[in-house]
């Protein structure tokens, strides 16, 4: 199997490509460059973080758990590749010196190429951009204040502009790289018991972490019908392939309370190829935006062969480890109602971000002269799926909405869930804290300031 793509801005033709060779080993051992780093090997640290750029623009991604067919047709710089080709250091790289953002100087590549890219892009929300970077020694304030030391400088020509290998879609041998969804499905009913990679940030680690051996692959990162987004104005449409950083940007609008969870979703780099059909078809009980979806009440789109259906996505989730999803069936995409005024998602972790949650609550309650008229309370982290809280639900429905009525309602939630105690939080905690929530949720929407960014001691 062949693929090509540029690498620091020459074309790389690569043959007989083993699907699940990470960029991070191709680079260090075939091409010895060493400045991306081996840190956890999982997309957490960003020590391996690279530029990627396609017709979507650059994007910051993880080298460690990015396959190399994921390249084909893309364009690729490291850290050797961030400077001019006369040696001219990038603008973060100058900035990194003068404000002194390196010490023990491992994490700097991968800091340097996060904020390459954020500059490319314009981003100056630096917090986020390098929330996916870990340093152990500078406390980040150096780091920061080389970022936005740079904002103003311009993007050095040679980053933008690169003419792309425009390779054929690889097909026959251990994995495919299919173009249409038409072609997906016709291949996927003939192989159901291959493995389906979007953005590889859960699959990724199935490799790095447990050596898994994966004998049928298709990768859907070249898909482009599962990668569109449609707005009708009641609706958002929302294919399977769309990354967690463009649903963010989409629901923005409509959604804010939604999207700013998202921004807490893994990190930048995670968010940049991780896939919302991905997201929901893994069927984690902690996954972070099937609660918010299902507070929507959205609609899941999946296909066999020729065959189209669809389902309520709550109906999705049967119990832990199994879905309503049949052999050779996959996602095709999501549609998601804009009746969000009132939505509101309160994700709680031990660390603000990027972390898993202990429990994320989404609410979405319906109030019409003072009276709760509809509700919709969904939980990841509570049960083995995410799911309703129907008899909260139905404790609020037909009452006044009032504090007395929400703390009555909020005593109900050990009849919808029964929690476990794990390393993230015990099951006391998690009731507990899902009844703190809804109060919460009563306040936010009366204009009480409710974030931990918004309240201090």
């Amino acid at each position: 199997m062949d693929i090509a793509f540029l690498l620091n801005g020459e074309t790389v033709r690569l043959s007989g490509v083993n699907p699940t060779r990470t960029l991070l080993d191709w680079l260090r051992e075939e091409r010895a460059l060493t400045g991306t780093k081996e840190g956890c090997n999982e997309g957490d640290c960003g020590a391996c973080t690279v530029m990627v750029r396609d017709d979507a623009g650059a994007r910051a991604m993880n080298a460690c758990i990015l396959f190399l067919p994921q390249l084909n047709g893309k364009s690729v710089r490291t850290v050797e590749g961030l400077a001019a080709p006369d040696g001219t250091p990038h603008p973060v790289q100058d900035t990194m010196v003068e404000h002194h953002g390196s010490q023990c100087g491992f994490c700097t590549p991968g800091f340097v190429m996060s904020m390459a890219t954020a500059h490319a892009n314009g981003e100056t929300d630096h917090d986020t951009t390098l929330a996916g970077n870990l340093c152990r020694c500078t406390g980040y304030a150096p780091i920061i204040r080389a970022a936005k030391a740079a904002e103003d400088a311009a993007v050095p020509p040679h980053l933008g502009g690169e003419i792309r290998p425009i390779p054929d879609a690889p097909t026959g041998g251990n994995w495919v790289q299919p173009t249409t969804s038409d072609e997906l499905a016709a291949w996927y009913a003939a192989n159901p018991d291959a493995t389906l990679i979007g953005g590889a940030t859960d699959v990724g680690l199935w490799v790095t972490k447990h050596l898994t051996q994966l004998d049928k692959i298709a990768f859907l990162n070249r898909v482009e019908d599962l990668q569109t987004i449609q707005d009708t104005g009641e609706v958002l449409a929302v294919g399977a392939g769309v990354t967690i950083t463009d649903l963010g940007k989409a629901v923005a609008d409509f959604a804010p309370s939604f999207a700013e969870m998202i921004k807490r979703y893994g990190s930048t780099q995670v968010r940049n190829a991780a896939t919302i059909g991905g997201n929901i078809a893994n069927g984690s009980p902690i996954g972070d935006a099937p609660p918010a979806l299902i507070a929507l009440g959205a609609t899941l789109y999946l296909r066999h062969g020729d065959d189209h259906r669809n389902i309520p996505l709550e109906d999705f989730f049967i119990s832990y480890g199994k879905q309503d999803i049949k052999l050779g069936e996959f996602v095709i995409g999501v549609v998601i109602p804009k009746q969000a005024e009132a939505l509101r998602c309160y994700k709680i972790s031990k660390r603000f971000d990027q972390d898993i949650s202990a429990l994320c609550g989404c609410f979405n309650v319906m109030v019409i002269d003072g009276m709760v008229t509809d509700a919709r309370i969904a939980f990841g982290g509570m049960a083995g799926t995410p799911h309703r809280a129907k008899t909260v639900e139905a404790a609020l429905i037909g009452q006044p909405w009032t504090i007395d009525t929400v703390t009555n309602a909020a005593a109900q939630f050990g009849a919808d869930y029964t929690p476990m105690s794990d390393a993230r939080a015990s099951a006391d905690y998690r009731l507990t804290t899902a009844s703190n929530l809804l109060i919460r949720y009563f306040h936010d929407l009366s204009g009480a300031p409710v974030s931990v960014l918004e309240v201090s001691a």
